[in-house]
């Protein structure tokens, strides 16, 4: 395995990590960051780095962010973007993975982005909704607001420092699990 390959896995596991927070931001961020040469993409996804692409994703993520300020309707947006950050994270990884054949492409993409994009948002619903049952909804607008700086931070420590990105990205989907897990028992009992 290359470095070049390494550094591919580490910034799309990174960038799907950040999908599992806010599905249009690291999507955002990869626009931006392909658009300025910063983060070559395949002949594929140069779209991505086109400036109607870095509009549409810039709209959408203030749109998305901007949504999960709002008790309830934040809940409601949980519904639909668990199967949305999946897809998100399938679609960062592989637009991010270079020198792989077709089918390891699209199955590392499925498997570790869609996976863990899934994983993070699964868990960040879950909690969200255990806010809503205890707080009235009271904390999601500070929940929502970490939610989206963890995705902005992600995303560019995912594009700048792909090793460190994939390493948080790893260590974070794992204590999110241990932490969907404990509020799950926490909410059966």
């Amino acid at each position: 395995m290359t470095t070049e390959m390494i550094l591919s896995i580490c910034l799309g596991i990174g960038l799907s990590a950040s999908s599992g927070f806010r599905v249009f931001v690291p999507l955002f961020g990869m626009s931006l960051a392909s658009y300025f040469g910063i983060l070559p993409l395949s002949e594929n996804w140069a779209w991505l780095g086109s400036t109607t692409a870095i509009v549409i994703l810039a709209v959408a993520s203030i749109a998305e962010s901007l949504s999960y300020l709002v008790p309830f309707v934040d809940n409601l947006l949980d519904t639909i973007a668990v199967p949305m950050a999946g897809l998100a994270g399938t679609v960062v990884m592989a637009g991010s993975l270079t020198d792989l054949s077709p089918a390891m492409t699209w199955a590392l993409a499925i498997v570790a982005g869609g996976g863990t994009a899934t994983a993070i948002k699964a868990t960040s619903a879950t909690t969200r909704a255990v806010s809503t049952a205890t707080t009235a909804g009271v904390a999601n607008p500070a929940i929502g607001l970490a939610e989206t700086g963890t995705a902005v931070g992600l995303s560019a420590l995912a594009i700048f420092a792909p090793i460190i990105a994939g390493v948080v990205a790893v260590i974070g989907v794992v204590i999110f699990i241990w932490l969907m897990m404990k509020l799950k028992r926490a909410k059966s009992s």
